[in-house]
């Protein structure tokens, strides 16, 4: 059963992230999830994806160090990434030997993406969600590509299910051999938490089975 959420820092080399965790005594699983550049781990979608997670998964929402010290604007590629690889070790801690799923919005699916083909163990799976495939527009009219980041997951063959609403103006990322694409309706802010459930909760019961009997 659920035992509540215990809320905990995790210092990183840029300030202490914040993580509420939900867990119970039978956890098979973890689910990790960031949120997106200017926002924070209550995002409807992030709620979610937490509230597919079945009564053996534990959920990790990860706020990172800049938004812990009050800032909106978002840190450089480089600290998001070391913040969140120093969360997952010390979740891994917490949860050694069992398989992870890492995800996030936007911003936190790009993080999530980038760490998944470099972490030892690497995750078995990917939730990315509102995927931004297309960087705002430039002075010049130009646009970024993101792609390269999450078609990296693919080419490592970790599964990633891609969620997105129809009319996202940062683009839905293709489906691929090891990628699912699910669209809702809505744009980049995904508020329709019952699809976006009714997607998550049987992608994460396949690579999350329940046990067959108790976990000590």
């Amino acid at each position: 059963m659920i035992v509540g959420v215990d809320e905990f820092e995790v210092e990183t080399p840029h300030g202490p992230a914040r993580v509420a965790l939900e867990a119970s005594n039978l956890t098979c699983g973890l689910l990790v999830l960031g949120h997106g550049a200017g926002g924070g781990i209550e995002a409807p979608d992030l709620l979610a994806a937490a509230g597919a997670a079945g009564s053996t998964i534990a959920v990790a929402r990860v706020l990172q160090p800049y938004r812990v010290a009050g800032r909106r604007g978002p840190a450089p590629a480089v600290q998001l990434d070391e913040a969140w690889a120093a969360v997952l070790a010390e979740l891994m801690r917490r949860f050694p030997d069992v398989p992870q799923v890492h995800g996030g919005r936007s911003s936190g699916a790009r993080v999530a993406c980038r760490g998944a083909v470099v972490a030892s163990p690497p995750p078995v799976g990917v939730l990315a969600l509102a995927f931004p495939l297309l960087a705002p527009p430039r002075k010049d009219g130009t646009r970024g590509d993101r792609t390269p980041e999450i078609d990296a997951v693919d080419a490592a063959g970790i599964p990633v299910l891609a969620v997105s609403g129809d009319r996202d103006r940062f683009g839905v990322p293709p489906e691929a051999p090891h990628r699912e694409v699910v669209t809702v309706r809505g744009d980049h802010s995904l508020t329709a938490k019952g699809p976006i459930r009714d997607a998550v909760e049987p992608w994460l019961g396949k690579l999350l089975p329940t046990p067959p009997g108790p976990i000590s």
